[in-house]
């Protein structure tokens, strides 16, 4: 049956801990289907000088007074707009939420996925009932109780009910992405942190060996958000990653405006095997803050080589991210997050996304194909991969001053490719 249903849209403006009223979202579902979506800015949140574009490819303020007043849709292909898909919670984040229903898998309207992800959302955007309703609360998870949170999290996934002991984390994971069992905590100064558990299903330890690809891309040059580690013995680990999309700590924390490079290329999530890394550079070139577009494009050239030298092959567009800012009125790239090596044999690879004029397949002569595409000479392109590879050579003894086991560092070996098998020779390297 076809239904439409109006919800508020509201906003963290930059620096601001209150949020206000955007515009008024209407959503065409039938069943559990998304048929279709519309917006209208409010003439208000128009008027202020500080108002932010809540998608750059649908919404875009670059001309307010062309949206003044007009009832906006998402572009063609898409039924809902991108940077409300990227507000929405994703495959964990909906585990969680029917958990708590008790319905079953993907069974529920997207507009109440919407409203069940609560404040602690990510990004600066909130959707409720109406213009009238107040945020609605949001429990976040003490990172000195993690042991709780790890329970419960396995209980989902075993589709087991979650006991009145452990029901805050309904709250702190609801409102998250991605496949795997994490939550939101805060620790003793109210910072907020991304915690990712291990799953039942993990053949290696998964959080340990994320947190060390990321300090091994850190090492590279590239950027991450700040990381700690938990250990709760028995070979549990969990990372604890902070949040880039918040500032602060407690009552004085403020929020960034984040959008999914999904969004920001315009397309539906379908389409994402057949877009490529030179489609987000492109992107980038519109809709980026103009002093860092050549930085970012750098960076994005640099994370992709990390990407074919790990065979991280989870590379999709909801795993590259941008942060509105607000000085500048443009986006840039987020820290990087989302990487994890995936052991193969294999030795033809591919990553997710397109990297060169021989689409996926995973190499750096293939990278180097369309190095001009990210605005690089060759020469600068050859230094970028120079020194991306010089450290990424030295994993393994990257992952042992880490604390990765020697166990686990040879469950993951196969994931991590000399240069010289993928090209690297014609490179000089």
């Amino acid at each position: 049956m076809n239904s439409s249903r109006k919800l508020a849209v509201f906003v963290y403006l930059p620096g601001e801990s209150k949020a206000v009223p955007a515009g008024l979202l209407t959503m065409q579902e039938e069943g559990a289907a998304q048929q279709g979506a519309s917006f209208v800015y409010g003439l208000r949140y128009l008027d202020r000088p500080n108002a932010v574009e809540l998608d750059p490819v649908s919404l875009s303020l670059q001309d307010k007074s062309a949206v003044r007043g007009v009832e906006l849709h998402p572009v063609p292909g898409l039924t809902l707009f991108g940077a409300i898909r990227d507000a929405a919670p994703d495959a964990w984040g909906r585990r969680v939420i029917e958990a708590q229903r008790k319905a079953p898998l993907n069974s529920l309207p997207e507009s109440e996925y919407l409203l069940a992800a609560g404040s602690n959302r990510v990004g600066a955007l909130d959707v409720r009932t109406s213009l009238d309703a107040s945020e609605a609360p949001g429990e976040l998870g003490d990172v000195r109780k993690l042991e709780y949170f790890l329970e419960a999290a396995g209980r989902i996934e075993e589709g087991l009910p979650i006991p009145a002991r452990l029901e805050a984390f309904f709250d702190a994971g609801s409102a998250l992405g991605g496949a795997r069992p994490k939550a939101t905590m805060a620790d003793e100064e109210g910072k907020l942190w991304l915690a990712k558990f291990p799953s039942r299903s993990d053949g290696y330890d998964v959080p340990l060996v994320e947190a060390a690809t990321l300090k091994l891309a850190e090492a590279a040059g590239l950027t991450v958000p700040r990381i700690n580690m938990a250990y709760l013995g028995a070979g549990q680990h969990v990372m604890l990653i902070e949040r880039f999309d918040r500032e602060g700590a407690g009552d004085a924390m403020t929020r960034k405006h984040f959008i999914s490079a999904l969004t920001l290329v315009g397309c539906p999530e379908q389409d994402s095997p057949n877009r490529n890394y030179a489609d987000i550079a492109d992107a980038l070139r519109k809709h980026g803050a103009a002093h860092r577009i050549a930085a970012d494009l750098e960076e994005l050239f640099a994370r992709m080589v990390f990407n074919i030298l790990v065979t991280n092959d989870d590379d999709h567009l909801r795993n590259h991210g941008l942060l509105w800012e607000p000085e500048a009125r443009g986006w840039v790239l987020s820290p990087l997050y989302d990487v994890l090596p995936r052991p193969t044999r294999a030795s033809e690879r591919f990553l997710h996304l397109g990297i060169g004029p021989q689409g996926r397949l995973a190499t750096l002569a293939n990278a180097m194909g369309w190095s001009a595409r990210f605005g690089l000479t060759r020469d600068k392109a050859l230094a970028t991969v120079d020194r991306v590879w010089r450290v990424v050579r030295e994993w393994k003894n990257r992952f042992e001053d880490y604390g990765v086991p020697a166990g686990e560092i040879d469950k993951v070996g196969s994931a991590f490719r000399h240069a010289r098998e993928i090209g690297g020779v014609e490179l000089g390297l």
